[in-house]
C-alpha cells in the first residue's frame, strides 16, 4: 500500500504480516462492542445484510465484546440457515434473531457479578460463560463454527499487549503462539471477548503448554501458555478491524459503541472513577479508528461501509431511507453498555435502528441498485 495510504490505516502491522498490504478479494464483517445494545443493533443489520443476500458472499466475520455474542449465535447456527438461490437464509429468524433476543430478556451480569464473588474458584467471567453455556451455546465449540465465513472472536491478553484471537482452524496470539483445532467451548471464547473491564474482567484460559505449536511465538513459555490472562475485545480492537482489515479488500463495519457524555460531576469512588477512566479512553480509540476507517475508504484504501448506533442516516444522502429521527435514534444509542435485561420494545427498536442504518449504508456505499426495504422488521415498535 502506498505510504500516504498506509498512514491512514485504523489498524497497526506487526512482525507476523506480509512485508506488503496485499488484502484479498474478499469481503468482511466486523462487528463492535457495546453490551445487549450493540449485540441487538448487530442483529438488526444482520437482518438487513440476510434480506439483501449478502450474508453467503462473507468470507470473514470478525466480533468484539457484545458483537461476538451476536457472531457466536450466527456461526454457531450457520449451517441451519437455509440460504436459498438469492442467499437468503430462510430461516434466520427462527436460528439467530429468538435466541439473540432470549438472552437480551435476561439479565446475566449482575448474577455473575454475585455467584463470582461468593463462589470460591469462580470468576466472575466464568459466571458468564456459564451463561452463555445454559442460554445460548451449550457444549458447543469452536470446532462446531462453519469453514466459511471464517468466524474470529477477539479478546485482548493481558499479558503479551496483544489481540488473542479464536477461531476454527487456530487461536493465536502473535507474541504468545498459535494452537491448532482448537476445542475451547464458544461459551468460554465469548465470555473472554466481553469481559468489560473491571468488573467482568479477566478470563484465564487454562492450557498445556505441549498445545502450541513449537517455534510459533516469541512469548511461548510458561505462564504465557499456561495460564492465558484475557479481557474484553474492544480493549485491544474496539471495532473488531484488525483480523479483517489486513485480510479484504471490502470491509462492512457496524458499531454498536456508546460514546462518553459529559459528566458536570463524576465519581470520585475507585470504582466508578475507573469505570469512567476507561469509557474515556475508549471513546477517544474509537472515534479515531472511525475517522480512519472512514477516511480509508474515501480514499480508496479499502472499500466498504461504516454504520453507526449514533449515525445520522441523513447523512447517507438517500431519499428514501427508513424514517429514523435523530432524537430517537440518540435515546437508543443511549442505552447502558450492559448486559442487562430490556424490554421486549427497547429490543425491537435496537434492531429496527440497526436494520435501518445497514440498508442506507449499503445502499449508498456499496450498491446502488439493491432494493430498499418495505419497512422496519418490527413495524409496530418504530423507534420510538
Amino acid at each position: 500500500m502506498p505510504q500516504d495510504l498506509d498512514a491512514l490505516s485504523p489498524v497497526e502491522r506487526i512482525a507476523t504480516d506480509p512485508a506488503e498490504d496485499r488484502p484479498a478479494e474478499g469481503l468482511a464483517l466486523c462487528l463492535s462492542g457495546g453490551g445487549y445494545r450493540a449485540m441487538l443493533f448487530h442483529l438488526g443489520a444482520l437482518w438487513r445484510l440476510n434480506e439483501l443476500g449478502y450474508l453467503p458472499r462473507l468470507d470473514r466475520v470478525s466480533s468484539v465484546s457484545g458483537g461476538s455474542i451476536t457472531a457466536g449465535v450466527l456461526g454457531l447456527h450457520w449451517g441451519d440457515l437455509g440460504f436459498d438461490a438469492a442467499g437468503v437464509g430462510g430461516r434466520f429468524q427462527a436460528s439467530v434473531v429468538e435466541p439473540v433476543r432470549g438472552l437480551a430478556s435476561k439479565t446475566i451480569d449482575a448474577g455473575a457479578i454475585i455467584e463470582g464473588i461468593l463462589t470460591p474458584g469462580e470468576s466472575i467471567a466464568d459466571e458468564v460463560a456459564e451463561a452463555y453455556r445454559d442460554r445460548l451455546f451449550g457444549r458447543r465449540t469452536l470446532q462446531d463454527l462453519p469453514e466459511r465465513p471464517r468466524f474470529v472472536i477477539n479478546a485482548t491478553n493481558v499479558q503479551s499487549l496483544s489481540l488473542w484471537r479464536f477461531s476454527r482452524p487456530y487461536m493465536r496470539d502473535y507474541r504468545v503462539g498459535e494452537v491448532r483445532n482448537p476445542t475451547v467451548e464458544l461459551a468460554v471464547a465469548v465470555a473472554a471477548s466481553s469481559a468489560f473491564p473491571p468488573v467482568l474482567s479477566p478470563l484465564v484460559l487454562e492450557l498445556e503448554e505441549s498445545d502450541f505449536t513449537p517455534g510459533s511465538g516469541e512469548l511461548q513459555r510458561p505462564p504465557f501458555t499456561t495460564k492465558v490472562v484475557l479481557t474484553d475485545g474492544g480493549v485491544y480492537d474496539n471495532l473488531g478491524l484488525e483480523t479483517a482489515w489486513k485480510r479484504h479488500r471490502t470491509i462492512l463495519v457496524s458499531d454498536g459503541g456508546g460514546r462518553t457524555e459529559f459528566e458536570p460531576e463524576p465519581k470520585r469512588d475507585w470504582a466508578r472513577h475507573t469505570y469512567r477512566i476507561l469509557n474515556v479512553i475508549d471513546n477517544q480509540v474509537r472515534s479515531l479508528r472511525k475517522r480512519q476507517v472512514i477516511g480509508s475508504f474515501k480514499a480508496g484504501a479499502r472499500r466498504g461501509a461504516y454504520w453507526g448506533i449514533r449515525t445520522e442516516i441523513a447523512k447517507y444522502g438517500l431519499d428514501d431511507a427508513l424514517d429514523c429521527p435523530v432524537d430517537k435514534t440518540t435515546a437508543l444509542a443511549n442505552t447502558a453498555t450492559r448486559l442487562k435485561a430490556l424490554s421486549g420494545e427497547i429490543q425491537e427498536r435496537l434492531i429496527n435502528w440497526g436494520y435501518a442504518v445497514c440498508d442506507a449504508a449499503m445502499r449508498a456505499h456499496v450498491d446502488r441498485s439493491l432494493p430498499r426495504p418495505s419497512g422496519f422488521p418490527f413495524p409496530g415498535a418504530a423507534l420510538g
